[in-house]
This record gives structure tokens, C-alpha cells and sequence, in this order.
């Protein structure tokens, strides 16, 4: 691990990460309430989420051939570019006249495709630049200071979103993008030889990976569960915090800071667990832990008690993550990465899409208290059994070279 904090390369990716997660981490926390807060807001930012997620679900295989067809470093150089470039037009909009809806729409829709790109993206850059035997200690250390970063975003939202106006946040935002796209600038990097060749790009070839290694791919579908629960938190948490806790704006941003802490904790203790235990059932006691959490989540009405299990999930999230991101690095050729992540992504958005339809019509009827009950807590817990049904048939996992 010492040497990993040493290498030029991971610095510049830790850096700019943090810079990204920040600068935009808090702009996403303020938008949301934005949306919520104007007319017939909870329909609005469910319509909005519906569709972004529509977006990225049809983009997603197409973003996995492109991070294994290009080079990674460009590729996300331009997304860092294109963020910048962006914000920095609402920036100029924000000094000249007042924001509109349209306008928050249009940023939580290009921070959400900036999402989409970056994670898969740096991601595959990370396995293709790194040793097999960094891949624990890597994952768990991207983990802490992403999870750090979203805590530093939560902790300033808390301060700023009651106290600046849009446009200057959005000014943290814009210098944020340029710095990070700086930070993977100096990454030395020449993309492998094994990928400059293009006829090896195909789409099907993603599906033929995970046709061919059927128990891998069972087993990392089941471990996107926690995942797909949290993305539909993002949608329900801010309702639940102003609606049924009457918590003010800033509680938001506190409740960034506590899922950013135990999703910290999760990073520094899980290669530990993976050690003791191994990387399969690493997944499974942390979606276990899920599962408990979110069970029992929408019975508390006290913010300290929220807060807790707030803790709890982004615990037992952030560790299924870690576990998850090894066991792919360790199970899946870089060749291919791209394209075989974008599958599962794809899989994840389209169950996403679903939920958000519902969720959407039962916040619409003040039942969203009873639907994320039953629907989340039930999802959950058939991701842990179906994981529990494949550790114990001991099912064979099988590599391609």
C-alpha cells in the first residue's frame, strides 16, 4: 500500500476525484431541493430522474465500448472539459438574471451524465494502470476519499445552501472541473497495445463474457442491489427529511456528511474483511447489513435515530462496493472491462427506471412511507438470498484468460 501512495498516477486519480466529487458533489445537493421546493416538486424531480435515467439506460453500452475503444485519459479529460464548460454557462446565466426551473433541470441533468461517464471510466483506468495485487488495497483507498470528499461536499452544502445563491456555488463547481481535468493531464499513460485494436470493440463481446460466466455475472447482478436501493434514496431522502421529519435544508446536508462517514469506515476496515473472510462472502454479510437497515429505516422518526441507520446503510453500501469492484477487477480481462460493466449498469438503470415510475406515483399519493417499505426492503433481501443460494451451491466461477 505504501507504494500505491507513492505512484505518481494514482495521486493525480485520487486528486482529481476529490476535486470532482466536491466541487460537484455540492451542486448536486442543492439542486435536488431546488426541485423540490418549487411547484408540484415531488412529481418534478421524479419526471426528471425518470428520464435521466431513460438517458443514461440507452447510452450505457455505447459508454462501455467507447471506455474500452479509446484511450481512457482522453476520454476523461473530455468529460472534465465538457463539465467545466457547462457550468460555467449557468455561472454567466446566474450573474445576468434569475434561475428558472428549466435551468435546474438542465444542471441535474448534466451532472447526472457526468456521473455516467466518469465512475465506469475511471474505473477501468484504474485496472488497466494498476497491479493485480493492488486491486483490494486501490479499491478500498478510492473508496476513503471518495466517501472523505462526499463528507467535505455535505458538510459545506450544509453551510452554503441556506446562505449562497446558486451561481456562486456553481463558480466552486466550474474551478473544480478544470482543476481535476489539470490532475488527469499529468497522468502518465499510453493505452495498452492489447486495446488499440479496433476490431476488438464489439458490443456483443461484453454479452458474451457474461453468457459464458454465468455464476460471475449471477453474482455480481445480485451485489448491484444495495446500489439500486441507495439510487432510489437519492429521490426519497430529501422528501422524507422535509416532509415527514420537517428537518430544514441544512439536515440534507449533514445527512451527505454521516453517509459519507460510514461509507469511510466501510473503506478502511473492508479489505480486512476481505482478508478474513474472502471477497464473495465480504458481498454477502454487507448486503445482509443492507438489508437490516433499510427494513427498518422508515419506522424511525427521529432524526438521530435517522441519522444512525443512514450510517448503517452507507456502512454496508460502500463495503458491498469495494468487495464488488474486486471481484470484477480480479474476474474480468481490461480488454473487455468497459463493455461488461456497462452491462451490468444497463441491467441496474432499466430495474431503476422501473422504480422510479413507482415511487414516483405513490410520493404523488403521500403513500411513499409504505411503497419504499415494501418495495426496497423486499428487493433487498431477494438480492441476499439469491447471493446466499449461490454461496451455498459453492458455484464454480470461471475466467476468460
Amino acid at each position: 500500500m505504501k507504494a500505491l501512495h507513492k505512484d505518481r498516477r494514482f495521486q493525480a486519480v485520487v486528486a482529481a476525484n476529490v476535486l470532482s466529487s466536491i466541487g460537484s458533489g455540492i451542486t448536486m445537493l442543492a439542486i435536488p431541493l431546488l426541485l423540490v421546493a418549487s411547484p408540484h416538486g415531488n412529481r418534478l424531480f421524479g419526471t426528471i430522474m425518470l428520464i435521466m435515467t431513460v438517458i443514461s439506460f440507452m447510452a450505457t453500452p455505447y459508454i462501455g465500448v467507447l471506455i474500452d475503444r479509446m484511450s481512457r485519459k482522453k476520454l476523461l479529460l473530455t468529460v472534465e472539459l465538457i463539465g467545466f464548460i457547462t457550468v460555467m454557462l449557468f455561472v454567466i446565466v446566474g450573474f445576468v438574471t434569475d434561475y428558472s426551473t428549466i435551468h435546474y433541470v438542465i444542471l441535474y441533468g448534466t451532472g447526472n451524465l457526468y456521473y455516467t461517464f466518469f465512475y465506469p471510466t475511471i474505473f477501468a483506468l484504474n485496472q488497466e494502470v494498476f497491479s493485480k495485487d493492488a486491486f483490494q488495497s486501490l479499491n478500498s483507498i478510492m473508496e476513503i476519499q471518495g466517501q472523505l470528499s462526499s463528507m467535505l461536499a455535505g458538510a459545506i452544502a450544509s453551510l452554503v445552501i441556506t446562505r449562497w445563491s446558486l451561481q456562486w456555488i456553481l463558480t466552486v463547481d466550474a474551478a473544480t472541473y478544470i482543476a481535476a481535468f489539470l490532475c488527469l493531464w499529468s497522468i502518465p499513460y499510453k493505452q495498452s497495445s492489447e486495446r488499440s485494436d479496433k476490431k476488438h470493440t464489439a458490443m456483443k463481446e461484453g454479452l458474451t463474457f457474461i453468457k459464458e460466466n454465468r455464476s460471475v455475472s449471477i453474482f455480481l447482478l445480485l451485489s448491484f442491489m444495495p446500489f439500486i436501493a441507495v439510487m432510489m434514496t437519492n429521490y426519497l431522502f430529501p422528501i422524507y427529511l422535509t416532509q415527514e421529519l420537517k428537518a430544514s435544508p441544512a439536515a440534507y446536508g449533514i445527512e451527505s456528511a454521516v453517509y459519507g462517514f460510514g461509507a469511510l469506515t466501510a473503506g478502511v476496515f473492508i479489505v480486512s474483511i476481505m482478508k478474513r473472510t474472502g471477497t464473495e462472502l465480504a458481498v454477502m454479510l454487507n448486503i445482509s447489513l443492507f438489508a437490516l437497515g433499510i427494513s427498518i429505516l422508515f419506522f424511525m422518526k427521529l432524526l438521530p435515530i435517522y441519522f444512525s441507520i443512514v450510517f448503517l446503510l452507507a456502512f454496508a453500501n460502500a463495503g458491498t462496493r469495494v468487495a464488488r469492484n474486486t471481484f470484477m477487477m480480479q474476474k474480468i480481462p481490461n480488454i473487455i472491462v468497459g463493455r461488461v460493466d456497462s452491462c451490468f449498469r444497463f441491467i441496474t438503470l432499466g430495474i431503476r427506471i422501473l422504480l422510479i415510475f413507482f415511487f414516483t406515483y405513490v410520493t404523488a399519493n403521500d403513500r411513499y412511507r409504505t411503497g419504499f417499505f415494501r418495495a426496497e426492503s423486499t428487493f433487498i433481501i431477494i438480492g441476499w438470498s439469491g447471493l446466499d443460494t449461490l454461496q451455498k451451491k459453492k458455484a464454480k466461477t470461471v475466467c476468460i484468460a
